[in-house]
């Protein structure tokens, strides 16, 4: 499907306004940040939630709500006072494929750490004036969330300096930081400009990307994320990120197929 660019933007823009909705949340993991109020539970229910976002949606949820459940739906107050008992229960649990109990545990230690010098997680993300994404500063928050100690937990938060698409921390970024009207994305991180969002990039958006001729590359790694990032910001310079929900949507729902 080869569309002129000016045909191309009308094209997403549409999609983009049909599937930038409320509804959209009701099957998404989404939909679990959003039970909250509270600034930092969003962010780390939001964090986890989009750490094991991979697989079935409906999966997805199930296995977020058992970590609500563990956190006896109160995560600030739980990371900031768990006791060692707690995390006993926990070390042994099967939270979601291979995201398991040793992997929940060694979160919240690192959120019990990072909180008590942070009020929010906005400030291990920040992008310097020269920087044009979200690179640099997802590996600034790398190095100050995981710390140095080696640990098998490393591989759930992934890296673009090693060429990873960082599907689950860019859609992190984007509930975060994207200021949205309809009620979507949260938009609570005041000090960061959304025309650094990038598009999460995993199987659905890559194919469809690739079928409207946006990006050429074949893998779903950071250099295409890098890639599609010079197009969708020609469309929208300010707000490159709602074409996430064309894209997406364009997949989940086959139209193009």
């Amino acid at each position: 499907m080869k569309l002129k660019f000016e045909e191309l933007k009308i094209f997403l823009d549409e999609k983009a306004d049909q599937y930038n909705h409320p509804e959209f949340i009701e099957n998404d993991p989404l939909q679990i940040p959003h039970r909250f109020s509270m600034r930092q539970d969003i962010e780390i229910v939001g964090f986890l939630t989009a750490t094991i976002s991979w697989g079935n949606r409906k999966a997805i949820v199930k296995s977020a709500e058992k970590m609500l459940d563990i956190m006896g739906n109160s995560p600030y107050d739980f990371v900031l006072n768990y006791s060692e008992k707690d995390l006993k229960e926990i070390q042994d649990k099967s939270i979601h494929r291979t995201f398991n109990g040793e992997d929940f545990t060694y979160f919240i230690k690192q959120f019990n750490r990072i909180y008590k010098e942070n009020e929010s997680l906005e400030n291990l993300f920040q992008v310097n004036d020269s920087e044009t994404n979200f690179s640099h500063a997802i590996e600034r928050f790398r190095s100050q969330f995981l710390g140095t100690e080696k640990h098998r937990t490393h591989k759930h938060v992934s890296s673009p300096y090693k060429n990873s698409s960082t599907k689950r921390i860019i859609m992190f970024l984007r509930w975060m930081v994207r200021k949205d009207k309809r009620g979507v994305d949260f938009g609570i991180w005041e000090n960061i400009d959304q025309k650094h969002l990038s598009i999460p990039l995993d199987v659905h958006t890559g194919n469809i990307s690739r079928k409207l001729g946006l990006i050429s590359r074949t893998q779903n790694d950071w250099k295409t994320v890098e890639e599609l990032d010079l197009v969708i910001r020609k469309f929208d310079e300010k707000d490159p990120a709602k074409y996430d929900f064309a894209l997406f949507g364009l997949g989940v729902t086959k139209e193009l197929l």
